[in-house]
């Protein structure tokens, strides 16, 4: 048979369990053994094991397999996905019977006959696989609903973009963890797919949360889960994102804004690949890809201490700089001309391209808002315009200050900050999330600078 994972032995004879530990430690990963049924909930919420075998009479009885029938009850009621097999020297039809009935997997006789005992083993092991399958597909289903959006297209002919494409396929046949680095904008999320699609994990799950999109405060509890009770709110179990993503890739968007205490626990599921969830004890065990972005300096954070340096080490095993707009700017025309397809269909526009001024317009522009300001560009010209060509009057687009201006701006950068975010709440009219958009920041990241400057 495969070694199978963890097994669970209780019986009263001491003897039966020495022969049982001897004769299955070749085949099992771990073997632990109790005369004391009172422990099984103990073993089981410490050890998890993948298999019980039960011996069905105790102190009560000799012969009548009462005390095994009740030990069942409990044991399902603790996990109803429990696979428990039934051992007794006064094994009938009947019995056996009853104890399928009662939720026990199968029945195995003293004294045992090694190869049928290591058979009904395999199969119970087979058995908790696919049933810990069947529980972990509907987690999925009831933690991210409908399943994660992995399309992507990626489009770039400057060196920079090539030299990603290529990173991409050579990473293709590892588990690396990858640390995606660039500014707002620059498409860190379709990378972060295309190295998921080109992966050894390209068959399972991909799990994504942007970690700038929820409050601190939800950090454990969407990335770890919790149990049923662990606080008021919590009428039953949900698994985090590092469970459901078990087996598949798990991308962290904005991982600089995890606070230093998530950031140690992350760290820890990292390096020990188990986690446990909120409210419990028990350790579950993970296999898990990550891949993160961030379009903060890590490595300056590091130094500064706001961010870990060994859990740094442990997520940029590669990084992939994605290079600013500005600094492609061979890929400009090129990605106008992708989405005024994409949006000419969309809204049922025929425009057959860009003037020769317009593509001078958009080539010199420096696109602070990278792909994504771009992309709303077009978008935007797309739904004004009624001319075949697009037009420079199509596009609204911030002039760059003027040398002279430039000359007299302070170049102090706390206070370069400070102004910037006081712009950024007087165009917004005081809105704060419409604040942190314009700066390419997250909600919470303005809070703190808000706080940081007394605004």
């Amino acid at each position: 048979m495969a070694k199978a994972g963890k097994i669970l032995i209780i019986d009263d004879n001491e003897d039966v369990l020495f022969a049982l530990n001897l004769l299955l430690e070749p085949y099992v990963e771990k073997v632990k053994v109790t005369t004391q049924p009172e422990r099984i909930e103990h073993f089981m919420e410490v050890y998890g094991p993948d298999v019980i075998l039960l011996d069905m009479n105790f102190s009560r009885d000799a012969i009548s397999g009462q005390e095994g029938f009740v030990w069942l009850e409990k044991i399902l009621k603790i996990d109803p996905q429990a696979v428990v097999l039934f051992m007794t020297a006064y094994s009938d039809t009947e019995k056996a019977v009853k104890a399928i009935k009662a939720g026990a997997v199968d029945f195995i006789p003293k004294p045992w006959e090694k190869e049928k005992l290591l058979a009904t083993l395999s199969s119970a092991w087979k058995l908790r696989e696919s049933r810990r399958e069947v529980v972990h597909l509907k987690q999925q289903v009831e933690t991210l609903g409908t399943p994660e959006n992995t399309s992507y297209e990626m489009i770039g002919e400057s060196p920079a973009m090539q030299e990603i494409f290529a990173t991409i396929e050579k990473l293709s046949h590892t588990d690396a963890n990858i640390l995606i680095l660039g500014e707002n904008g620059t498409g860190k999320d379709l990378v972060a797919k295309a190295l998921y699609h080109h992966s050894l994990r390209s068959d399972k799950v991909f799990v994504g949360i942007d970690l700038g999109s929820i409050p601190e405060t939800l950090f454990e509890s969407e990335l770890f889960g919790y149990d049923k009770g662990a606080f008021t709110d919590a009428r039953k179990e949900k698994p985090g994102r590092i469970e459901v993503a078990s087996g598949g890739t798990l991308f962290l968007d904005e991982i600089g804004n995890l606070s230093l205490p998530m950031q140690s626990k992350l760290l820890t599921a990292i390096e020990k690949k188990q986690i446990s969830r909120l409210g419990s004890t028990r350790n579950i065990p993970v296999d898990v890809r990550f891949i993160c972005a961030t379009n903060m300096n890590l490595h300056q954070m590091a130094e500064d201490g706001t961010f870990r340096q060994d859990l740094l080490y442990r997520i940029n095993t590669i990084e992939i700089h994605i290079p600013p707009l500005r600094e492609r700017n061979s890929d400009i025309l090129l990605l106008a001309e992708y989405f005024l397809d994409k949006f000419s269909r969309k809204y049922k526009k025929s425009i057959q391209g860009f003037a020769r001024e317009t593509k001078n317009k958009l080539q010199n522009y420096k696109w602070p808002g990278n792909v994504r300001e771009l992309q709303h560009a077009i978008e935007r010209a797309v739904i004004l315009s009624d001319t075949p060509l697009l037009k420079p009057e199509n596009f609204m687009l911030h002039a760059p200050a003027s040398k002279k201006k430039e000359e007299n701006v302070s170049l102090n950068l706390e206070q370069l900050e400070k102004e910037a975010i006081e712009k950024a709440l007087r165009r917004s009219e005081g809105n704060v999330t419409r604040a942190a958009e314009m700066l390419g920041i997250t909600r919470f990241a303005l809070y703190r600078k808000l706080e940081k400057f007394g605004l």
